[in-house]
């Protein structure tokens, strides 16, 4: 595997490389089974495979998060090197930013819905590095992961606003055995927190398999009462929604999803499933 940490080494190696179809995975490191599945599609789908390691900081809306992010990068490369990744772009945050940058892409109301409510300013964030990684590796294809919902579908709509050609693909959440969605903030779990956190799977589980068009607000308020009951779990959200818009699902939504989020101990998690 090859590592470059500037832009302009990477895009030389892979112009040199023209006419290759290039799978794209970007991720902020502390890699686990879940971004893994997405270096495996890419692989199956593309003759180059690249992943970005870069813990962005115009996505933290809390100052704390950023520094406590996991930052194993000699394991994230052993990782990677065995899942037969081809490149990893691994750049400091001064290759990113000049530091006197302003960006922001008006989205509509997806951008402070759920997790735009409790991380104001958060998606600009994420728009603004992804557009900058798309933009350095030109892929074909952009491979993202389900568990984060929302962000697929607010790049999704950056892609399409800004006429970026790249196909975007979600892949299905990885979970733990006990059901727990894979995530890399899940290492601050205290054993005891990761038993109460398993109530996300399984109030979104229970939501799906009870679920009924009729029935939606009485139904989040039951997985409300389910999130709350449980010791050591602040829930943030759980809703039902559209799953082309977010907004609140209705007897005319053809994708319907229910998504969560909670502090469980000291750790924010979210998780999704969907319903139709």
């Amino acid at each position: 595997m090859k590592i470059f940490t500037t832009r302009s080494e990477i895009q030389q190696h892979l112009t040199a490389s023209g006419g290759k179809t290039i799978g794209f995975v970007p991720t902020m490191g502390a890699l686990h089974q879940g971004h893994l599945s997405l270096i495996a599609q890419a692989k199956a789908g593309n003759d180059v495979v690249v992943c970005s390691i870069f813990v962005n900081p115009t996505q933290f809306t809390n100052a704390r998060d950023l520094e406590d992010y996991p930052r194993p990068i000699d394991a994230d490369i052993a990782k990677l090197e065995a899942a037969g990744c081809d490149i990893l772009f691994n750049p400091p945050v001064t290759e990113m930013y000049d530091g006197n940058e302003h960006w922001h892409l008006n989205i509509g109301q997806l951008e402070f819905l759920l997790e735009g409510e409790f991380r104001p300013g958060h998606y600009q964030g994420v728009m603004q590095v992804v557009y900058k990684l798309l933009d350095i590796i030109k892929p074909t294809t952009l491979y993202l992961g389900q568990k984060d919902y929302q962000q697929f579908m607010v790049v999704s709509k950056m892609v399409e606003m800004l006429g970026i050609s790249v196909q975007l693909v979600m892949c299905a959440i990885e979970r733990e055995t006990d059901g727990l969605a894979m995530s890399s903030r899940n290492i601050h779990l205290t054993p005891v927190d990761r038993q109460h956190a398993l109530i996300l799977s399984k109030t979104l589980n229970w939501l799906k398999n009870n679920f009924n068009i009729k029935n939606v607000f009485q139904l989040e308020q039951d997985a409300m009462a389910m999130l709350q009951s449980e010791p050591g779990v602040e829930p943030e959200y759980i809703e039902i929604a559209d799953g082309k818009t977010l907004l609140p699902a209705n007897e005319q939504s053809t994708s319907i999803v229910a998504l969560a989020a909670a502090r469980v101990g000291k750790t924010r998690l979210i998780d999704n499933v969907v319903i139709v």
